[in-house]
């Protein structure tokens, strides 16, 4: 039983001959986070916070969150920079806590990731569809629905993601060019947004500011309010933890990382709030509970040409958003798979791309099948709570590891420790209890079952209980 909370001692040495291919640098890293953050909040998450949670307050909503994020950033620049070679959560969680803990973190990243693509796959397919209708091409109803929403499947949904399959499995340096290419497009779309906006934004739209107040649960569990939005738009922060599963295809990973993940974040947030500002100023909030609040404002104020713009930027925006969550996944899977928690084909790497085709092909496949068939509502509920937990407990383990690990060679400190950590810890840790009681009771759930495939797998074939780590 000792391996349970056994610690795992990480160096980048460990990692120099993983097989996979050190080519990306601090500003690849930087596009990466951009490109995962910027997408669905942005696009979708501000208007139905605004209309449902907030009012024009979900500029405060989206502070919050950013600050929390903040926190957990530094936090993960710290691990980044000290650890880098086990990337992500996961690999974090290892150092600090041992291994079932961190067993219970990269099954709960599963989860979110893999949820993620499906929901924004599910996300896109809407934006693509309304696009093909005017062209004067339509799919049959049937095509583009799950069965519980009256269609068969929803073909779009799962053919981008087969199609993102494939441009993983060619190799990182082509997902990455692509990436770099779509946030050029979203970023400029954005600030066509915003140019074209900001001259029609009428002061009388922000009154009442805080129609919900900060927090309000109702009878039937809804939640309301900056706190509630806070929660809510969380969704929308979560790329930059992607950044951190590239640590073993960074050139430097412990200067990278840092600087990816804090410029991302930075950059991020200052474009969500300046999009939730001139959004809610522009059109009445209660107006915004639409599927394209951004594109929806700019065909009330009569710039159609700017609005089919932001319309083509969101359905390249979202593309990345995909790739670099599913990215992410599948290097999750990739380590864990290595550490001997999953069957070892998920650590093969293909000799010609240098990337885990096994992997890649395996989740495409799974992936695809939810994006197919299950409702966007049903496939996002469950992403913001894993999110908040796995970003507390890294928070946590910056402190944890101070203690046990003073000798790690540190080259990003998080200032002002444990004071920056723990109000990390607290801040994710509190936005969780702000969710709804049915969310939490299908992430235990889901935990729950983490534990029995551990014990029946993970723990048996574990290399760390092994000695050949």
């Amino acid at each position: 039983m000792k391996q349970l909370f056994r610690t795992r001692t990480f160096s980048h040495d460990d990692f120099k001959d993983s097989g996979l291919k050190r080519c990306l640098s601090a500003f690849d890293l930087s596009l990466l986070g951009i490109g995962a953050i910027i997408g669905t909040g942005i696009f979708v998450l501000t208007g139905i916070a605004a209309a449902t949670q907030a009012g024009p307050a979900v500029i405060l909503s989206f502070a919050v969150a950013g600050m929390a994020c903040a926190f957990a950033a530094l936090s993960y620049s710290e691990l980044a920079g000290s650890l880098g070679g086990c990337g992500s959560a996961y690999g974090y969680s290892y150092s600090a806590f041992g291994e079932l803990i961190a067993w219970i973190i990269g099954w709960n990243l599963l989860m979110e990731y893999g949820m993620s693509v499906a929901a924004v796959a599910n996300g896109w397919s809407g934006y693509f569809t309304n696009a093909l209708q005017a062209l004067g091409l339509e799919l049959p109803p049937a095509l583009t629905a799950a069965p519980s929403k009256g269609g068969l499947v929803n073909l779009p949904a799962m053919a981008i993601v087969i199609a993102l399959t494939v441009l993983l499995i060619i190799g990182v340096s082509a997902s990455v060019r692509v990436n770099a290419a779509m946030v050029f497009v979203k970023l400029l779309t954005i600030v066509v947004f915003l140019v074209v906006s900001v001259g029609a934004v009428n002061p009388d739209n922000w009154t009442p500011f805080m129609p919900f107040g900060w927090f309000d649960r109702a009878a039937d569990g809804h939640t309301s309010g900056v706190l509630a939005g806070a929660a809510m738009v969380f969704f929308a922060y979560i790329g930059f933890d992607a950044v951190t599963t590239a640590a073993e295809e960074a050139r430097n990973p412990q200067r990278d990382l840092p600087i990816g993940i804090l410029s991302s974040l930075a950059i991020c947030t200052v474009f969500y709030m300046a999009v939730a500002a001139v959004l809610t100023g522009v059109v009445p909030y209660t107006e915004l509970n639409v599927s394209s609040p951004v594109a929806h404002a700019l065909l009330e104020i009569g710039h159609r040409w700017a609005s089919g713009l932001v319309a083509a930027g969101v359905i390249a925006g979202l593309i990345t958003v995909m790739l670099v969550c599913f990215y992410g996944l599948t290097r999750i899977i990739f380590a864990m798979a290595r550490d001997g928690l999953l069957p070892p084909f998920f650590g093969v790497i293909n000799g010609r791309t240098r990337t885990p085709v096994t992997t890649i092909a395996l989740t495409g496949v799974v992936i695809a099948f939810f994006a197919g068939f299950v409702p966007l509502g049903e496939l996002a509920e469950m992403v913001n709570i894993g999110t908040l937990f796995a970003f507390a407990m890294v928070c946590v383990g910056v402190i944890v590891l101070r203690h046990t690990r003073p000798e790690l060679v540190r080259p990003f400190r998080a200032p002002w420790h444990p004071l920056i950590p723990l109000a990390g810890a607290l801040s994710c840790g509190g936005l969780m209890t702000f969710l709804p009681a049915v969310t939490w009771w299908r992430f235990l759930t889901w935990l729950g079952i983490g534990v029995v495939v551990y014990f029946i797998y993970g723990y048996r074939h574990s290399r760390l209980a092994a000695g050949t780590t």
